[in-house]
């Protein structure tokens, strides 16, 4: 979710992987959570358990129709967004999806300095 007044910071991207849609204006444009509330994306201070599920779960329902779900995931595991729900996920959520990340790279470097090593 981009608030209006909030500058986007774009990761750098390689030419080769920028789509049709990137050339013709920023992922965020196209976002479907531009027409809704921002309060549904992020939540008011205290706000009980049981209502915080229910809005996550309506705000995740607006991202699984927005045709830049995936840029916005991205942009706010770029970043990292430490609030609200970007791209589907919540930030908790993307705390995880960063770690199992992390986790991957690490399995990696090992695995090829024990190939290369070998």
């Amino acid at each position: 979710m981009l608030l209006p007044h909030q500058p986007l910071q774009e990761a750098a991207v390689p030419s080769q992987r920028i789509s049709a849609r990137d050339q013709a204006g920023p992922w965020h444009s196209e976002a479907v959570c531009r027409r809704d509330e921002a309060g549904l994306f992020f939540a008011p201070s205290k706000e009980p358990t049981a209502a915080r599920l229910s809005r996550e779960e309506a705000a995740k329902r607006v991202c699984a129709r927005c045709p830049v779900m995936v840029a916005c995931r991205e942009h706010a595991l770029l970043q990292p967004e430490p609030y609200g729900v970007w791209g589907g996920l919540t930030a908790a959520e993307r705390r995880v999806v960063l770690a199992r990340r992390r986790r991957r790279e690490a399995e990696l470097q090992r695995t090829t300095r024990i190939a290369a090593a070998g």
